[in-house]
Order: structure tokens, then sequence, then C-alpha cells
């Protein structure tokens, strides 16, 4: 019976032991583990929009494909909206060195996964006018869903942030530039990493977007700064301070919108990314309202 204590105390203290090594960060993790958030061009949907993505990571010793998944549902048109997404169908291939780095489970170097799910409340704070800008609140909950921790594609722990966007048009008179709009983005992020601690991290975001009815082009840089890497009794390539720069190109027709974007990580993101995609509403699940 005693025995059986020891090698049951023993087995917790070495569980608790690895854990307290594996560092939650996106430096260290598949690339749809906790990346930076994106952030919209400070608008909500009238009718409900599907989108769907298709990702290529590489770069860095690793190669990532998935498929993505976002809807969003306005509870009330432009004004409040429930919005859920996900990565899908996830397969892997890593160099060796790469699965060492990352002690991945039994030094494999390839595999399949599937994601965590994302959870948004957005709010329309205040409507765009002539000189005030549109401000929208959201609220994030990421879940703890999923798979393959051991070998470092998502993190075991669920996540949340907040933030709020800010969004400005100027309307040109040329046809090929009709509307250039700035967006900034401010929130805080935080996930559970061991042991019950917290990583914080204050979320940051700029955006420029220009074009005109048929087109736009979208230049984004985001990130957030987590504190861990600033502690002494963490190594300081922890990597939980990413910093993206993306560039987005978009197509609308009056049925669908087609689009393709290249992601940069400039720090603690040691991934390229290329994504294609297609966004289209959907009147059949769009809620009706009746007018009092």
């Amino acid at each position: 019976m005693k025995k059986n204590c020891i090698y049951i105390i023993l087995f917790v203290f070495f569980q608790q032991t690895v854990a307290a090594q594996v560092r939650y960060s996106t430096a260290w993790f598949g690339p749809n583990a906790n990346p930076v958030p994106e952030f919209t061009d400070a608008t909500i949907p009238a009718k409900t929009t599907i989108s769907l993505m298709g990702d290529y990571y590489f770069g860095f010793g690793d190669q990532t494909k998935n498929g993505y998944f976002k809807i969003e549902l306005p509870l009330l048109p432009e004004r409040v909206s429930f919005k859920i997404w996900t990565s899908l169908f996830e397969t892997y291939k890593v160099t060796e060195q790469v699965s060492l780095e990352r002690d991945m489970a039994n030094g494999n170097t390839s595999g399949r996964a599937s994601g965590d799910f994302y959870v948004q409340t957005r709010i329309s704070v205040l409507k765009e006018k002539k000189i005030a800008p549109a401000i929208i609140l959201n609220s994030t909950l990421k879940t703890a869903s999923g798979t393959n921790f051991d070998e470092r594609r998502y993190f075991d722990t669920p996540g949340y942030y907040f933030d709020v966007e800010f969004g400005k048009s100027i309307f040109t008179k040329s046809k090929f530039i009709s509307e250039i709009r700035g967006v900034a983005n401010l929130g805080f992020m935080c996930w559970e990493t061991t042991n019950s601690r917290q990583n914080d991290a204050p979320m940051y975001g700029g955006k420029l977007i220009v074009g005109n009815k048929n087109w736009k082009l979208e230049n984004t840089l985001s990130g957030y700064w987590g504190w861990m890497h600033t502690n002494s009794h963490y190594s300081p390539d922890y990597g939980d301070a990413p910093l993206v720069y993306a560039a987005k190109f978009s197509i609308m027709k009056s049925y669908m919108d087609y689009f393709a974007q290249y992601q940069y990580g400039i720090k603690d993101f040691p991934y390229h990314q290329i994504r294609i995609g297609i966004s289209f509403p959907v009147e059949i699940l769009t809620p009706k309202y009746k007018t009092p």
C-alpha cells in the first residue's frame, strides 16, 4: 500500500514537472494553438455570414495544412452578433529538430489534429458618424477542445480575450480607390498554462484598408505581449509575444467574396501563411425581426 502511494506521488510529481517545462506559446506549438487574434473592419454584418478557408503554413521546420470555418450571426443587424470559428482537418509535418525542440511525444514528426472552438459576442458601442469612429466591443472564449497536446499542436487549457475595434473611413472621388479605412484594435488576452497559472497579455493591432465596392486590400500589423518571457523564472525565449503582418486581397461580388491572404510571423510566430477563402451571406440563417 505504501509503495503504491509512493508511486502515485512520484507519478504526479513527474507529470507536474514535465508540464511545468512546456512553453505554452505560439513559438513552441502549431500555428493554430494560440495565434494572434484576427480583428475585422469594425463593422457587424446585417446578414448571417459564413466563411470557408484553406490555410497552408510553412517555413521554420513546420508544414501545416488545415481548413477553417467561421460563422457570424447578427442577433441585431449591424448592432449585435454571435460568432463561432475553428480550424478543421489539420495535418502537419515537422522536422526531427523541431520535434526534439518541442519535446513531441515519441519523437513523432507528422500527424493529424482538430482545433479549438472560439465563441465570440460582438456589440456595436458607437455607430460611425461624420467625425466619430465606429466602436465595437468583442468578448471571446477559447475552448480546450483542440487535440494532440503531447505533439504540441494545441494547448490543453482554455483562454479568453476582450478587445475593442475602432474604425473610420475616408471617402474619395476616385473610382479606383473610393474608400480608405483605418482600424485600430486594443484588448486583453489570457490563457491558462499549467498548475492553474495564467499568462496575461495586452493585445494590439492596426489595419489599413483601401479599395472600392469591387475589391479591397488590407494590410494588418498585430500582436500580443505575454508576461512570462519577461519573468526571470522562465526562459527569455518563452515565445509568448508574437507579432505578425498580413496582407489580404478581396474581390467582392453580389453573392460572394473571394480572398487570398499572406501572413508573416515577425516575432514569436515561426510561420509563413497562405490562406485562400470565400465568404457569403446566408439569408435563411439570418434571424428575422419584426419592427415595432
